[in-house]
């Protein structure tokens, strides 16, 4: 077993959410309408481009006077600002 699995291992065992959540790399994120430079809460997280896309959509239907991003790990990929 390699460093990065045991490591993964004991996040499991420790935190199951937290160990899930990493395993999906796609992000929806609802920024603050005040504060233009803070995310307020993710909304979603997804597994694949496809399902994320659909979701960023949805997102923007809802809310539509803010900001949305989606993001890929740290590279945002929509930004509904733009």
């Amino acid at each position: 077993m390699t460093e990065q699995e045991q490591q993964e291992n004991r996040l499991t065992r420790g935190g199951m959410a937290a160990a899930k959540s990493e395993k999906l790399p796609y992000r929806v994120e609802l920024w603050d309408a005040d504060k233009r430079g803070t995310v307020e809460r993710v909304l979603a997280r997804a597994l694949n481009a496809t399902l994320a896309r659909a979701i960023f959509k949805a997102a923007q239907s809802e809310y539509p006077s803010r900001r949305i991003t989606l993001r890929h790990r740290r590279r945002i990929v929509s930004d509904s600002s733009r």
